[in-house]
């Protein structure tokens, strides 16, 4: 069986991959520690051969928390700096 979206998740873990390490380098420790736990769930269930149907679920449910997360942090927590 060919798993395609195995694939594109282990791609995605690429990329958020490169992410980490330019948050990294960039001194931006907090925000690489999180795409560095992205990177290890993507390469994670990359390589589980689930159907194409359940990444699709988990996909969905990942961009679902994320917005959720996202939003909150926006609204409640992220002080604006204007350009301070």
């Amino acid at each position: 069986m060919n798993n395609e979206m195995g694939r594109m998740f282990r791609v995605m873990g690429f990329w958020t991959g490169i992410f980490a390490v330019l948050f990294f380098v960039g001194n931006m420790y907090e925000m690489a520690l999180i795409f560095f736990a992205n990177t290890a769930a993507f390469v994670g269930l990359g390589f589980m051969n689930l159907s194409e149907r359940n990444y699709i679920y988990i996909f969905g449910a990942y961009l679902t928390l994320f917005m959720v997360v996202f939003s909150v942090y926006s609204i409640f927590i992220m002080e604006p700096s204007f350009g301070h």
